[in-house]
């Protein structure tokens, strides 16, 4: 018999579903690391899926919750756009993987597990990543720890992320 160990899986089976919106609770709170954070900017922020297809699976999230990318205004989604490039630099750097899929699944008949407030989703991709396991298991193997990949990746938002930051205020 095979068995696939995710203990980390526990916790979502398992733990409190905290009220409201995931995507506007995670940057009020001060708590980057544990929710994935990796990089802050004026309209948008990038977070790393806690429940990922593939290892590095980022997520760009703006600050706004709506429900589909209609309702951004152009800062919004230019900021979100050069995020995506940004994500694209450090993966690449980072992971050197083969390929990406990058997409937002609009509403729920699209597969949207999170249908209220828009995300675009990085995926990266290697060459023979897909194998047999998502199709006659319905299981992902993920190869890496979360921890260990936002500890990888976190530097390479930091020394990326000024042009995102706010401007300090004068005075």
């Amino acid at each position: 018999m095979n068995r696939l160990w995710s203990p980390w899986r526990m916790q979502y089976v398992v733990g409190e579903k905290p009220e409201g919106c995931v995507f506007c609770r995670a940057p009020q709170e001060d708590q980057d690391t544990e929710n994935l954070i990796l990089l802050r900017g004026r309209h948008c922020y990038v977070m790393m899926n806690r429940y990922p297809y593939n290892n590095g699976h980022l997520m760009i999230i703006p600050y706004a919750h709506v429900d589909s990318p209609l309702k951004l205004n152009s800062a919004e989604l230019m900021e979100l756009m050069q995020l995506v490039n940004v994500c694209l630099e450090v993966l690449q750097e980072a992971a050197h993987p083969d390929g990406f899929n990058i997409g937002m699944n609009l509403g729920a008949a699209a597969g949207a597990g999170i249908k209220d407030h828009v995300h675009m989703h990085i995926v990266p991709r290697w060459t023979g990543d897909t194998n047999f396991m998502p199709v006659l298991g319905e299981t992902r193997v993920i190869i890496e720890a979360l921890e260990q990949s936002y500890a990888k990746l976190k530097p390479l938002f930091d020394c990326r992320c000024e042009p995102f930051k706010p401007p300090k205020a004068e005075g």
